[in-house]
């Protein structure tokens, strides 16, 4: 049902854009039907309806060992829904996303007696609205009820339409994982060209058997294409799966501005690196599924991937300069941890810290290297009272005034800093530290 719902936004945003007045089913008529089922691979399976053909088989019309279905045949079934909708109830054969009417089915979810007031709008508004679920990998869809990005979806159907028809070898049924790639695609500022709209779109992937497909799309690619175009909104996406089992995740708030967070400070700090790159490395911690699990999606659900070792551990990766990709990698877990402090003038206090220490640490003439054990022992501190702690002894050896008045405005700032950031602001500091002393 909330497919219905998602229909009729963006039908009411389409009569918006193109003066039309379009009711659903003329859209479903003259619009939907012909570039989703006039066809003979279609773009979305439509599931127990008449409208599938359960004879074709893509791979064997891929290999030339079956009949094209004709015109007239496809003719036939679609009266056959047309008709279904008109006078039967409502149910998952007939209403994307709908409940089917046996309660033992593993789609018979949400059954109610209740008697529903369905209108027939509803039903053809759910299959318009099924065509723009953004499929991303863990299997999971994402509807957005933002106009602007379901008529950017639309667009993007007659290119999906074209490849099917073009490429004998590309299998269909894809809507929502076409609808992940040409989201991420059209909303990638640094590649997308008006003009030329399929340019640079490379999505395919070989199958198994030979054929061709689509392949899934990362969820912080959508995501961060999304964050950058709608730059200061908060967005809440219902996520669901419907298959041989329908998932339903449920609505899900995406806080656009802090995802981009981290892109936009490495960028700063860092200099200019492509987003694809940073794409490999954000959100690398964790599936989509887990993610959605802390009930909103902001900055914490970007993680790299390995960054446990460092907060929990303290166990840092190599810093090396000459090595690009390690170099890269390094960043990404700082800017990830300024980005969770959610305060930017931690970045020079970390720095700052690290260097005084680093300074202690170099001053020790003790072949014993107690000043250098000092550091290590404080940088290994698990909590506050005891980072403090490591201060105070650091301190009791210092004897400049300046240096004193310094170390204490630093356990000054670990006392007044939130607990919960305490352990990130520490992890920072180590790895400023660890590229102050090379």
């Amino acid at each position: 049902m909330i497919a219905a719902n998602i229909g009729k936004v963006f039908l009411e945003a389409y009569n918006e854009k193109h003066k039309s007045n379009y009711s659903a089913k003329e859209f479903f008529v003259e619009k939907y039907y012909s570039v989703f089922y006039d066809h003979n691979k279609y773009l979305m399976s439509a599931g127990n309806s008449p409208l599938e053909n359960p004879k074709i088989s893509w791979d064997k019309m891929r290999n030339g060992k079956m009949l094209y279905e004709s015109k007239e045949k496809r003719q036939e079934r679609f009266l056959k829904t047309i008709d279904k909708i008109e006078h039967e109830k409502a149910d998952a054969s007939i209403a994307i996303g709908f409940p089917s009417l046996d309660i033992n089915a593993t789609t018979s979810g949400q059954i109610t007696n209740m008697e529903l007031p369905l209108k027939e709008e509803e039903v053809y508004l759910s299959w318009i609205g099924s065509g723009l679920g953004i499929g991303v990998q863990s299997g999971l869809s994402m509807l957005f009820d933002n106009k602007q990005i379901l008529l950017d979806l639309y667009d993007g159907w007659a290119f999906y339409r074209e490849f099917l028809n073009k490429m004998p070898q590309l299998r269909g049924n894809q809507i929502n994982t076409w609808n992940g790639q040409w989201l991420a695609h059209r909303y990638n500022n640094t590649s997308y060209d008006e003009s030329l709209p399929m340019a640079s779109f490379d999505s395919f992937e070989t199958m198994k058997d030979g054929g061709m497909e689509i392949a899934t799309q990362s969820w912080i690619k959508v995501l961060t294409g999304i964050a950058y175009n709608y730059p200061n909104s908060t967005m809440t996406a219902y996520v669901y799966s419907l298959g041989q089992t329908n998932i339903t995740i449920g609505f899900i708030p995406f806080e656009l501005p802090r995802i981009r967070s981290p892109f936009d400070l490495y960028r700063k700090y860092f200099g200019t690196t492509r987003n694809d790159v940073l794409n490999s490395i954000f959100g690398t911690a964790m599936g989509f599924t887990k993610a959605c699990q802390m009930g909103a999606i902001g900055v914490n659900a970007l993680e790299p991937k390995g960054f446990r070792e460092c907060l929990e551990k303290g166990v840092l990766p190599k810093y090396n300069a000459t090595n690009e990709e390690k170099k890269i990698s390094f960043n990404t877990y700082q800017i990830w941890l300024l980005s969770m402090l959610n305060n930017e003038q931690l970045w020079d206090e970390s720095l700052k810290i690290a260097t005084a220490l680093s300074l202690y640490s170099s001053s020790d003439k003790n072949a014993k290297k107690a000043k250098s054990q000092e550091v290590t022992n404080l940088l290994a501190s698990v909590n506050k009272k005891q980072f403090i702690e490591g201060l105070a002894t650091i301190t009791n050896n210092i004897q400049d005034s300046s240096s004193i008045a310094q170390f204490s405005d630093i356990a000054k700032l670990m006392h007044m800093m939130p607990i919960d950031n305490f352990p990130y602001f520490l992890t920072l500091i180590r790895f400023q530290y660890v590229v102050v002393n090379k």
